[in-house]
Parts: C-alpha cells; structure tokens; sequence
C-alpha cells in the first residue's frame, strides 16, 4: 500500500474511534518511533533519549513515549531513559535503515556553497541561537500532534534528501520545501508559541514555533516576519510571507520540525486532508 495513502487511513480511524492520536510512527532515521511505556498515574513522566527529553503523551490509562530519530542514525538498537518514581528505566527499540534520495543544486551565489571566514563567524553565531531555538522544552500536558500546511505550493525539496551544492556534498535536508509566489501568507499549522526569530546567513528569515514538549517547527527564507518572540499563536495565524532570502534558488518555504532536538520529517505530522494534497509529489 502506498504510504501516504496507509497514513490517511491511520488518521482517520483515528478520528472514528475518537483518539488523539500521536505523530504516524516511521522508525528510520528522520522518522518516529511510539514507545508504550506503560507508566501509571497522572505526573507526566520524564523520558530521554540521547540526553534530550522525549514528549510523552497520555494514552488510555498509560503513556507512550514519542521520539524522534536523528537523520544520522545508523540500524540498529536504542534505549529510552524512563524516570519512574526516581529510577533509571531502559527500554529498547530498532531503528530500520532507510535511503533518501540525492538531489544536486547548481548555486550562483559561491559564498553559499564556501562561505568566506568573516561569512563563517557569522554562520558559527547563528547556530548557537538556532541551537537554542530547537532544544526547547515545555513540560506541557497537551501537545498539538496534527498539523495543517503551513502554505499551499509545489513540493520542490522533500525531506531527507542527500544534498549536492554545486556538485559539493552537504547535510541531507532537514525540512520540507514549499514552492510558492513571493509574499504568499505563510501560517500557524497548530498552536504553539514563538521562541525565536532572526535573519540568518543560510536560513535568511526565520520564525521557530515551540507547540510544547520539545516539538519545534521552523519557517525559513521568508520575506517578512509577522510575528514576534514570546508571542502565542494560533492555528492558522499568520506568520510572515514567503521569500528567498538565504540560501534559496527561488522562492520558497523551508520547513522543518524538530522533535527532542531531531529533524523529523514534517509530512508525520499532517493531518489526512493535508497529506493528500501532497501525492502529487
């Protein structure tokens, strides 16, 4: 079965049994893993994977653990870290491998292929205020697990692929790219709150979204910015337009979603009626 077409019928029995259900699971690298962990009581329980907290949703009468799994991973075993009533529980689970496919992008601009020294400081800067931005937790109850596009447009970048900058080999893409007109409105695709903005060497204008529970999405390349930090936002409300500015061959939204600190692929978490709209790619 076609996997967009297998995640549209998850959702919607989903809906039918009348569960929130978590993010599709897909445990590759970039991908999702569901852990029961089969913790009783009302206290949110304290899950880490990798030394980063884990969101953890209530299920029934027990927890599950939703992770997750860095780009880099290799196949193999890992463990959860469960604190339970003061004790270090592992719990294990297997990340299956997965190959992406490469993509080779021809850029006029050289600094953004070989950035110069001076270039370079500024790069080193903003990392450590992205950094900031996707290691955020918010020990919330309730976590938005079900997103809406935050903009209509052509898929021209899926996620995870094996980059190629003027022939030069790169980090594989962390987001999912949205082909759209310049100034087309970019929104919300669930609550959250807005930990940072900024204007970044290869990112150019960037919004980061925390929805809780160390769930983070980006918005890059934009032309504006609507919104501000420490601002509460709603689905659907408007964050600022698409551009192309940063390292971008046209205008675009980058999007990304970081969970526990790693780039998930943002199409698990859509909703059925988004997901549809993106077979076409």
């Amino acid at each position: 079965m076609d996997r967009f077409v297998l995640m549209i019928a998850l959702w919607s029995l989903a809906a039918v049994v009348g569960a929130v259900p978590p993010p599709h699971a897909e445990p590759v690298p970039g991908g999702i893993v569901v852990v029961p962990l089969g913790v009783m009581g009302d206290k949110l329980p304290i899950v880490r994977f990798l030394g980063n907290r884990v969101m953890v949703l209530r299920q029934n009468d027990g927890w599950e653990a939703v992770v997750g799994i860095p780009l880099g991973s290799r196949r193999g075993h890992y463990k959860l870290h469960v604190d339970q009533d003061g004790r270090d529980q592992a719990i294990s689970f297997l990340v299956e491998p997965k190959k992406y496919q490469e993509q080779h992008l021809t850029l006029k601009n050289r600094h953004m292929v070989n950035p110069t020294a001076e270039e370079m400081k500024r790069i080193r800067r903003d990392h450590l205020v992205i950094k900031r931005a996707l290691r955020g937790f918010r020990p919330l109850q309730e976590v938005p697990t079900r997103f809406t596009l935050p903009v209509i447009g052509r898929v021209s970048s899926t996620f995870g692929l094996r980059r190629f900058f003027n022939d030069q080999a790169r980090k594989p893409h962390s987001g999912l790219d949205l082909a759209a007109p310049a100034g087309t409105p970019v929104q919300a695709p669930a609550a959250g709150r807005i930990s940072a903005t900024g204007n970044f060497f290869f990112d150019g204008n960037t919004v980061f979204i925390d929805h809780g529970q160390g769930l983070v999405t980006m918005y890059c390349h934009l032309s504006e910015i609507d919104v501000k930090p420490g601002q509460d936002v709603k689905a659907g409300e408007l964050l600022g337009k698409v551009g192309m500015t940063g390292r971008a061959t046209g205008p675009h939204l980058h999007w990304g979603v970081s969970l526990n600190d790693a780039r998930v692929d943002p199409t698990l978490f859509l909703t059925a009626d988004e997901l549809a709209r993106l077979t076409h790619y």
